[in-house]
This record gives structure tokens, sequence and C-alpha cells, in this order.
């Protein structure tokens, strides 16, 4: 095949993904929601990684079009991918409806928060609390920084910095101590959960309480 012959092939693709994915979406949203949720479940445990990248990647899309409780959820999930490019994909998609329906996103965050488990996903939500800016960033960051993992503080701790909000304060002082390994590419050697902590509240310019 030339160049064009295959110019040609991916633009017939895109064609006919535009017309199944229409279709797709003109079925009735509970049965799209069930769908979706049980394939974004069905990927994550593929054992070809390549394979389970490239469902993920489209199903962040697919998600992203419907609102509401379920599709929140499974972007989430697919936000806890090993896979980099798998995160950043669902970080855009999960912020794109964040600024559409952030109640839907906020009550999705919780429900992560509550079961704990999706530490990669728990690690990338805090930055996207603070790039959506709502009054309740602040509130949801101290159930971040309660986390039991180090990583997951962390990333709260580094969002609280970008926020620049002095109420974060307190969450941040309890953390004085802390021995967790925190450690980040702007900082050579190890530091811990407590120093970054410490690092954050200078940052802040808060004086100790």
């Amino acid at each position: 095949m030339s160049a064009q012959e295959h110019l040609e092939s991916i633009v017939d693709a895109e064609r006919a993904l535009r017309a199944a994915e229409a279709k797709l979406m003109a079925e009735p949203p509970e049965a799209i929601e069930a769908t979706l949720s049980a394939a974004v479940a069905e990927a994550r445990e593929l054992s070809d990684r390549p394979e389970a990248c490239l469902r993920l990647e489209r199903l962040a899309d697919l998600c992203a079009q419907l609102p509401g409780p379920a599709m929140a959820d499974a972007l989430i999930a697919i936000l806890d991918a090993p896979e980099p490019q798998v995160r950043v994909v669902a970080g855009e998609a999960l912020l794109d409806v964040a600024y559409d329906y952030y109640a839907e996103v906020a009550r999705a965050i919780e429900r992560a928060l509550d079961e704990g488990a999706a530490v990669r996903a728990l690690s990338e939500l805090p930055f996207l609390l603070v790039e959506v800016g709502e009054p309740s960033a602040p509130k949801l960051l101290k159930r971040f920084l309660q986390h039991p993992s180090g990583q997951v503080v962390a990333a709260a701790i580094e969002a609280a910095v970008e926020l620049a909000d002095p109420a974060l304060a307190p969450a941040l002082a309890a953390l004085a101590g802390d021995t967790r390994d925190a450690s980040l590419d702007e900082f050579e050697g190890p530091i811990t959960v407590g120093d970054l902590a410490e690092h954050a509240r200078q940052a802040l310019s808060v004086e100790e309480p």
C-alpha cells in the first residue's frame, strides 16, 4: 500500500469509529453505563497490557461523554491503571467532566477515599482538585492528608502548596514527625512525609500554631 492508501485507511477507520460511537451513545443511558463499567473492569484485569491500555484509553473518552456517578467511578478506576499514558488520558477526561459536573466527581472522589485502595488514582486526584479550584477542594485535600499511604499524602501535600490555602495549615501540622517515605524528584535523597509537610507549611508562610 502507498502512503496515500494508508492515509485513506486511517480516515475510513476514523469515520467508522465515529459512526459506531454515535450508535453506542444512542442506546439507553443505563445500558451504556452497565456496558462501559463492565468493560473497564474487564480491561483492568487483562494480562495483555498493550491491549488493556488501548481499551482503557478509549473507554476513558467514552465514559467522559456520559455524566453520572457510575461513569465518574469508572474514570477513577481507569486513573488507577499502572501505565502512565492511561492515567494521563483518564486524568484529562476526568478533569473535563469535573469542570461541568464537579459534584459528581467530588462524590466519586469521596467514595474512592472511603475505599482507600486505588493508591495510584488517589495520588493523582489532589492535583485535579487544585486545577478545578472549587471551594470544597481544601476539605477534600484534608481527607487525602489523612490517607494511610505516604504516596497519597505526599501528593496531597504538593497539591496543598499549589492551592495555597492557609486553612490547610492545621492538617499539615498534624503530619509533623511522620516518618513515611515521600521522596520526590525535586528533593535530593530521601524525604519523609513530615519533612515534606514542613516544607509545605513554609511555602504557605503559616506560623506554627
